[in-house]
C-alpha cells in the first residue's frame, strides 16, 4: 500500500495486497485461533448448565486476573509473593469452592415455578445466618478490643461533700456540691447489699457485667418507641455513674456495655457493687447508700435494718416516682415495691421467711433531709477547720473540694453557743441603743486551750452576709493588753540601763515611775520622734500613781511603768518574747516606744493564744482548730503542733499572777471564791478597740470591740460608747459570759 501519499485510490475491480515488512531473524509470528466450543451434551440438565456456567466464569476471572495484574504493572510484581504465601491455601479454598457456590443464591432460582422461584433454599438460609453472625462476632470482637476503660472518672460522679465534726464527735457542718460520703463495702450490712441487689440485679456475682436479655429488650424499645429502657446491670449502671453520661442513646448503651465487660474482668465483683452503692442516686440531693440512709432515716447505713433498705432500693429505680413523702400515689408506689423486694429477698435466699414476716408495716422516712448545713455562725468554723485542714494535712484545693473528707474540729459545741448567744445580745442591746453606732460595730472573739486546741470563735453575725472574720482580723490595735508580753520580756531578759553593759534582772518589785505624762528615756537620754517633740506615755484618765512596783502596776493597769519597761529591756527583745508566745510578725507593730502599748494589730485567735502561753507554763503551742482527719474512714496524715518553749516557768508563773491580782483589783466580786482565774483589760489611745484577755480554768479568751466601715476602708473608727464604760465593759461582759463566770 507504500505510505499513502500521492497514490491513487483503488478501483472495485483491483485486488488489495497485504504487505508485511521482512521479519527480524529473533521474531516469531503466531497467529493464535480459539478452538471452537464444545457443543452442549445431548439432554443435558441444570447441573451441565451450572458446570459450563462455572467453567467459563473460570476462564473469564484467569482472563481477568492476567489484565489486572499486567494492567498494574511494578504493583502486580509487588504483589506477587503476597500469591504465593497464600498458595498453600489454595487447596482448601478448592475444596470449599463447592459449598460456597451452592449457597450462592441463583435468581430466579432453576428447576422452580412460581413464587418458588424467589425463596432462597436452606443452604442459602444457613449460609446467611452463618456469615451474619461470623460479621457480628468479628464486629464485636473488634469493638471490644478497641474499648478502653476510662482513665478519668467523671468528676462530678466521684465528688463527695466533707463533713465536719464538734469536739464530742456529733456533725456540725458539711460541704460540697453534692451530698455523698464513700462508704468501705465490709461497713454496709449485708440486709442493705442483697435488698440492691434484689431490686436491680440479682444475678450480679454470676453474670458477666451485661445482660443480653435486658440490653435487645432495650435496643427494641429504643428503635420502636424512640426512647430507651432500663435492662442495664449493675456493673452497667456503674459504668454509667462513673464512665458517661446520663444520655438515653443506643451509641452510649453499646459503649456502656463493652466497658461493663471489660471492668467486669479487670474488678472484682464487691469493688464493682461498692462502687455502685456509693455513686448511686437516691434522691433529696443525696449519692450513695450513706448519704440516702442519713437523708431519709437520719441514721448511718450500718443501722438499717432489712425493712429500710428495701425502702431506699426501691429509690434507685427513680426517687422522684418512689419517694414516699412527695405524693400519695408515689407513696403507693414505694409501698408496693418495697413488699416486692422483701419478697425478692426471700426467693432468692437471703431474707428468711420468719424475719420477713415481721416486716408488715411500711417503714416511713423522715419527712425532710435533716443532713446539718452550715448556718449563720457555724460557717466562720467550717471556714477555719477547712483552711486548717488543707495546710496540716498537705492537700491541695482540688484534692479537698473532691469531698469525702471527716473533719474532726476542736470546736466545743456548748462554748460556741455561750459565746454566740452573748455577742448576739449585745448586738441587739446596741442597735436598740445606738443604732447608728452599732451599724459599724464588730466584735470578735475566740477561746483557746493551753495545748493550742480552739474550743470557739465569734466571726460575725452571719458569714453569708459578711465573710469577714472578726475573731480572726488583724485590724485594731491590742492596747494595754499587749502589757502583759512587755511585763513577760523584762522579767525573762532583764533591763539595760547603758548601751553595751550588762543585763539588770527585774523582778515583780522593781519600781517604776507610775505618773503620767513621764517622758520616755533611753540611756543616752529622752527619747525624741521625728517631729522633734519628747515622747511621754500617759495612763487612762491622766491619774499619776506615783512610784510603783511592776506587779501592782500590772493590777491597776497602769501604764507608764511598761512603755519604759519596753525601752529598758529593748524593743526587739518585746517584739521577739510576743511573737514566741504565740503573736504573728505581721500583725506586729512599728518598733517604736508605743510597741509596748499595744501599737500591734493581733486578732482575737492570736491574743488569746497568747495568754494560754503564759496559763500552760510558758510554753507555746499554736492554735489549731483540727484534731483528726480521715476520707472515707482512712486516717490523713495530720501535722499536729507542739508546744515549744517561750518563756520560763517562773516568768509564765509571775506574769499569771500579775494578771490574777489585776483581775481580784478590777472584779472582786466575780474573783471571790474562784481560783485559776486571771485577766486584764485593754483600752487604746484614740479609743478604737477595747478589749479583755483573761484565762479561766485553762481556757484563755479574747474579746475585742471595735468599728469599722467596711464599705468605706478599714480603718478603725472611734468606739463613742459601744463599748461600754471601765464600770460597765461590754468586752468583760462577753467574756465572763463565754467563760461562765457571768
Amino acid at each position: 500500500m507504500g505510505d499513502g501519499r500521492g497514490e491513487e485510490p483503488l478501483g472495485a475491480d483491483e485486488t488489495l495486497h497485504l504487505r508485511v515488512d521482512a521479519l527480524r531473524a529473533d521474531e516469531t509470528m503466531q497467529l493464535r485461533v480459539p478452538p471452537p466450543p464444545e457443543p452442549p451434551a445431548p439432554g443435558g440438565g441444570r447441573a451441565e448448565r451450572r458446570r459450563g456456567a462455572r467453567s467459563a466464569g473460570r476462564e473469564r476471572t484467569a482472563t481477568a486476573g492476567g489484565a489486572v495484574t499486567a494492567a498494574l504493572g511494578p504493583l502486580g510484581r509487588l504483589l506477587a509473593p503476597l500469591g504465593r504465601l497464600l498458595a498453600p491455601l489454595a487447596p482448601y479454598a478448592r475444596r470449599m469452592a463447592p459449598y460456597a457456590r451452592r449457597l450462592k443464591p441463583v435468581y430466579p432460582r432453576p428447576g422452580r415455578s412460581g413464587w418458588r422461584r424467589w425463596i432462597p433454599s436452606w443452604r442459602q438460609w444457613l449460609g446467611a445466618t452463618l456469615t451474619s453472625f461470623g460479621l457480628l462476632s468479628a464486629f464485636l470482637v473488634t469493638a471490644y478490643a478497641m474499648t478502653d476503660i476510662p482513665d478519668n472518672l467523671n468528676s462530678y460522679a466521684t465528688q463527695q461533700d466533707n463533713v465536719y465534726f464538734w469536739s464530742d464527735g456529733t456533725p456540725m457542718a458539711r460541704t460540697g456540691w453534692v451530698q455523698r460520703q464513700a462508704m468501705p463495702l465490709k461497713d454496709i450490712p449485708p440486709d442493705v447489699r442483697w435488698a440492691v441487689l434484689a431490686a436491680e440485679n440479682e444475678s450480679f456475682y454470676s453474670d458477666p457485667g451485661i445482660s443480653a436479655k435486658g440490653i435487645t429488650r432495650a435496643v427494641f424499645r429504643t428503635l420502636g418507641q424512640g426512647d430507651t429502657e432500663g435492662g442495664s446491670t449493675i456493673t452497667q449502671q456503674y459504668v454509667k455513674n462513673v464512665y458517661l453520661t446520663q444520655n438515653q442513646t443506643i451509641s452510649r448503651k453499646f459503649t456502656e456495655a463493652m466497658i461493663a465487660l471489660k471492668l467486669d474482668n479487670k474488678m472484682s465483683k464487691d469493688q464493682i457493687l461498692e462502687g455502685y452503692l456509693n455513686t448511686s442516686w437516691f434522691g433529696r440531693g443525696s449519692y450513695g447508700i450513706q448519704r440516702a440512709a442519713q437523708a431519709y432515716y437520719g441514721k448511718d447505713v450500718g443501722k438499717l435494718n432489712a425493712s429500710e433498705a428495701a425502702m431506699l432500693a426501691s429509690l434507685l429505680k427513680g426517687a422522684g416516682l418512689y419517694d414516699p413523702t412527695l405524693n400519695k400515689a408515689n407513696h403507693a408506689r414505694a409501698v408496693e415495691r418495697w413488699s416486692w423486694i422483701l419478697d425478692r429477698m426471700v426467693k432468692i435466699g437471703k431474707l428468711s421467711p420468719r424475719e420477713r414476716a415481721t416486716y408488715t408495716k411500711y417503714p416511713e422516712p423522715l419527712k425532710s433531709n435533716p443532713l446539718y448545713n452550715t448556718g449563720a455562725q457555724s460557717d466562720y468554723l467550717v471556714e477555719l477547720a477547712s483552711q486548717y485542714a488543707k495546710k496540716a494535712g498537705h492537700l491541695t484545693d482540688k484534692q479537698f473540694d473532691l469531698g469525702g473528707y471527716q473533719i474532726y474540729t476542736t470546736f466545743d459545741r456548748k462554748r460556741e453557743k455561750a459565746l454566740t448567744d452573748a455577742v448576739t445580745k449585745a448586738r441587739k442591746k446596741a442597735r436598740q441603743d445606738d443604732p447608728a453606732t452599732a451599724g459599724n460595730g464588730h466584735y470578735g472573739a475566740a477561746s483557746v486551750t493551753a495545748d493550742g486546741r480552739i474550743l470557739a470563735v465569734y466571726g460575725g453575725p452571719d458569714h453569708r452576709k459578711q465573710g469577714y472574720n472578726e475573731s480572726n482580723a488583724t485590724t485594731v490595735p491590742a492596747g494595754t493588753a499587749f502589757t502583759p508580753f512587755v511585763y513577760a520580756a523584762g522579767l525573762e531578759h532583764g533591763v539595760h540601763t547603758t548601751r553595751d553593759g550588762p543585763a539588770t534582772p527585774v523582778t515583780p518589785d522593781s519600781v517604776y515611775n507610775g505618773d503620767d505624762g513621764v517622758p520616755v528615756t533611753t540611756p543616752e537620754g529622752p527619747y525624741w520622734d521625728r517631729s522633734g517633740k519628747k515622747v511621754t506615755a500617759h495612763n487612762d484618765g491622766g491619774r499619776s500613781y506615783g512610784r510603783i512596783t511592776l506587779r501592782e502596776a500590772m493590777a491597776k493597769s497602769v501604764n507608764t511603768p511598761f512603755m519604759q519597761l519596753g525601752m529598758d529591756a529593748g524593743l526587739d527583745t518585746v517584739r521577739r518574747t510576743a511573737i514566741d508566745s504565740g503573736l504573728l510578725s505581721s500583725s506586729m507593730g512599728p518598733q517604736v516606744p508605743a510597741l509596748s502599748l499595744g501599737n500591734s494589730t493581733p486578732s482575737a485567735i492570736r491574743m488569746a493564744s497568747g495568754y494560754a502561753t503564759f496559763a500552760a507554763g510558758g510554753t507555746h503551742t499554736e492554735p489549731y482548730s483540727v484534731r483528726r482527719i480521715t476520707r472515707n474512714g482512712s486516717p490523713v496524715p495530720l501535722a499536729t503542733p507542739h508546744p515549744r518553749r517561750a518563756v520560763g516557768t517562773k516568768v509564765a508563773e509571775e506574769v499569771t499572777e500579775a494578771l490574777t491580782d489585776s483581775f481580784r483589783t478590777a472584779h472582786p466580786e466575780a474573783a471571790a471564791g474562784r481560783s485559776g482565774v486571771s485577766g486584764k483589760a485593754g483600752t487604746t489611745e484614740k479609743d478604737t478597740a477595747a478589749w479583755y484577755v483573761g484565762t479561766a480554768d485553762s481556757v484563755s479568751t479574747a474579746i475585742v470591740v471595735y468599728r469599722i466601715d467596711l464599705a468605706r476602708s478599714l480603718e478603725p473608727l472611734p468606739l463613742k460608747g459601744l463599748a461600754g464604760t471601765s464600770a460597765n465593759s461590754v468586752p468583760y461582759a462577753l467574756w465572763s459570759a463565754a467563760t461562765g463566770l457571768g
